[in-house]
């Protein structure tokens, strides 16, 4: 899976009334190592609720982050009020998302792995683009996904010789049971590593804050798994 050029990669929806334009921040392949087939979730950027094209009172009163990740077939949405809402997942046929969509994924022409500790910081610190893979599995279900998304948070530590990535959202996949669709397996997450062998993930889940419950990123899970990072330009 050649990294994307996350710069330049967007998918734009067919809807007359509405050519909406959403920048994508990651992509995540689940694969089935029995048939080799495999389903790509292109998790795009988040805005607010909005009266679009309205004159005036553009932004709905009680307000709510708005973030899709759109499948092959079917696609999500997720809606995040202050409070926990029933509605903050939904997932509909991708077609009824603004007429279904059109992809623009442009993958990197110049991409180079980086091997080691110090090439991913050198790489950091002459500010290019790093994207990572995450790949993860299950060998109970054969399920299998890579989960790739654009370096936003990178520490560095030049004594030790160390780095952290940290960033998201991403389209974590469950891959410990089998799901009739793959899009019902899926959570927003944020990755955090720092070494090839092991990726923590914090989920975003129903949290209690006092009395009220809340969706926050308050899930965490730790899993073996295969990072790799990448220098990515156009």
């Amino acid at each position: 899976m050649i990294p994307l050029d996350y710069g330049r990669s967007f998918l734009i929806g067919k809807a007359p009334d509405n050519e909406v334009r959403f920048w994508v921040e990651s992509r995540t392949r689940i694969i089935d190592e029995a048939s080799g087939q495999f389903e790509d979730y292109i998790q795009v950027g988040s805005c607010k609720s909005e009266h679009t094209f309205a004159e005036k009172d553009l932004l709905h009163k009680d307000n709510y982050d708005f973030l899709p990740i759109f499948g092959p077939e079917w696609s999500i949405v997720y809606r995040r009020p202050a409070a926990l809402s029933e509605s903050y997942c939904e997932i509909r046929p991708s077609v009824e998302w603004w007429d279904g969509q059109k992809y623009h994924l442009v993958e990197g022409q110049d991409v180079v792995e980086l091997g080691n500790n110090e090439a991913i910081r050198e790489a950091t610190y002459d500010f290019t683009p790093i994207v990572t893979q995450t790949e993860i599995w299950d060998e109970d279900t054969g399920l299998r996904a890579i989960i790739e998304c654009p370096v936003k948070t990178m520490n560095t530590k030049r004594e030790g010789n160390i780095y952290q990535v940290d960033t998201g959202p991403v389209a974590f996949p469950d891959l410990s049971q089998c799901y009739e669709r793959h899009v019902d397996a899926i959570s927003l997450a944020f990755v955090v590593f720092n070494v090839p062998h092991f990726a923590d993930f914090v989920l975003e889940a129903p949290t209690a804050v006092g009395s009220e419950r809340v969706h926050h990123y308050s899930k965490i899970i730790s899993l073996e798994a295969q990072n790799r990072v990448y220098a990515v330009s156009g």
